[in-house]
Formats: C-alpha cells, sequence, structure tokens
C-alpha cells in the first residue's frame, strides 16, 4: 500500500490522500479538496484514482469531489446514511465493509460517529495498521461536534473503537492540528513530558513532511485517551467543581470535549 499526504496549505489545514495499489497504480482518493494538487500528485506517481471517498459531509472534505471525478471517471464512497448530504455517492458503507483499491490494498470501514453521525474512517489490512481518521481522530486531540455530531457518540467511537485498534497503528488525520492540540493537552495535564517533549521538538511542523503519530504515542499525548490522569482530573475538577468525587472516562471526556470548544 502506498501513502501520499497531501498538505492543503488552506486555512482549514486539510490533509487529503491518495492511497495506491503498488501493482496495478489504481488509487483511491480520500477528503480531496485540493483537486488540482490530487490530480498532479496522482498524475506524477503514475496513478489512476479511480474511487473517492468522503469520510463524512463536510464541505471541506467533499469540495473537490466534481472535479476528481470529472476528471477520472472515479466513483464516489462515503457512509451509507450520507447519501442525502452528499450527492452522486455510488456506494454507500456499513461498518465492516471492504474498500479494494487495485489488486493489493484492503481498507476496512469503521463507522465512527461523533463528529457527525455518518462519519466514517478506514483502517487498512496491512502488517503495519494504518488509520485514515477524518476528523473523528487529530493528533492530540478530537473531532468537535458543531457540525452534526455528538460528544457522548464520540466518546463511544473513542472508547469502543479506537482506544482498542493495535498500538502501532499509523493514524492519518484530516488536519494539521497538532500544535494547538499539544497546547491543550498541557494546559490540561501540565506535567505530561511526553507531549511538551514533542511539542518543543516538532513546534510549528512542516505540514508538507508532517510527522505520522501512532496509537501508542497518541495515549501518551492526547488528552482525550488519558481519561484516568490524576492530572487531568483534578485540572479537570478546577473548571468543573460538580465533576463527580470519582469522575468515570465518559464524565471525563464529554467535559474535556466542553472545555476544548472554547479553547
Amino acid at each position: 500500500m502506498l501513502v501520499e499526504q497531501i498538505w492543503t496549505a488552506n486555512d482549514y489545514r486539510n490533509f487529503n490522500y491518495l492511497i495506491a495499489c503498488p501493482e496495478s497504480g489504481e488509487a483511491l482518493a480520500i477528503d480531496p479538496l485540493d483537486h488540482r494538487r490530487c490530480l498532479e500528485r496522482a498524475k506524477d506517481r503514475g496513478w489512476e484514482i479511480t474511487q473517492v471517498l468522503n469520510t463524512h459531509e463536510h464541505g471541506d472534505h467533499t469540495g473537490g469531489n466534481r472535479q476528481v471525478i470529472g476528471a477520472t471517471g472515479a466513483t464516489l464512497l462515503a457512509h451509507a446514511n450520507a447519501r442525502d448530504k452528499i450527492p452522486g455517492i455510488d456506494r454507500g458503507l456499513a461498518a465492516g465493509d471492504v474498500v479494494r483499491v487495485g489488486t493489493t490494498v484492503e481498507l476496512e470501514a469503521l463507522d465512527t460517529p461523533g463528529h457527525t453521525m455518518s462519519h466514517v474512517c478506514l483502517l487498512s489490512r496491512t502488517d503495519t495498521p494504518a488509520l485514515f481518521c477524518g476528523d473523528t481522530l487529530f493528533n492530540a486531540g478530537a473531532g468537535n461536534c458543531h457540525g452534526g455530531g455528538h460528544p457522548a457518540e464520540l466518546y463511544e467511537t473513542f472508547a469502543g473503537q479506537l482506544a482498542r485498534l493495535p498500538d502501532e497503528t499509523l493514524i492519518y488525520p484530516g488536519h494539521d492540528y497538532i500544535e494547538h492540540n499539544l497546547g491543550f493537552t498541557l494546559d490540561r495535564e501540565p506535567d505530561n513530558a511526553r507531549a511538551k517533549s514533542l511539542l518543543e521538538e516538532i513546534g510549528p511542523q512542516d505540514p508538507d513532511d508532517a510527522m505520522v503519530s501512532t496509537l501508542a504515542l497518541e495515549k501518551e499525548i492526547n488528552t482525550f485517551f488519558r481519561l484516568h490522569s490524576p492530572s487531568v482530573i483534578a485540572r479537570l475538577r478546577e473548571a468543573f467543581p460538580d465533576l463527580s468525587d470519582d469522575p468515570g472516562p465518559r464524565e471525563v471526556f464529554l467535559r474535556l470535549r466542553e472545555l476544548r470548544n472554547s479553547w
């Protein structure tokens, strides 16, 4: 499996992706907002885009569909429940469906509600798994729920699905927010030495050569996985004096998501 992470250099700091089969040269474009860069990169690599996949319905992820499909004749894939939100879906995906690219690439669709209620992530069936996670999971952060989602569903996605993936899983998010997100981690957990050292190491990273994290690293630096940390809970109690005496992970997650909305 060949992966190209494409930095759009827009105000929303989007990443687009091409996933290609090394044998056939067929490629899947994920959320190809910057259609020109996606088409040019595929041409440079000698790949043929045969499928486009939208992780969810927001315009900064679907905005390049028409141009890429018009140029390539690619089929459009998205969550099965997004048909009334994304025009022209050819294949609606449900949990466990397999997306095949060429002769060698298989990607499993995960139904990951929270950021929106019709959001899919893709998990590669490779020796080292890779997760293409749209706006569900960011480096050191989690998606917001303003545009048709729900924080309780996002918690269930994190706890019930993402946290259970192999630690070596590579994380490919839909946006580059890592510097700001690490700042939030350190605001919530000032003694997180790993987050501090990583922020000092990467600073304002070059998104054209972005760090690719792993789930193991996210569990160290991402507040939304660190729901049992005494430091996180103590700081949370300062913001929410009504926090339970012994808060469970769901309560901690929801309060963190609430704080992050205005941080």
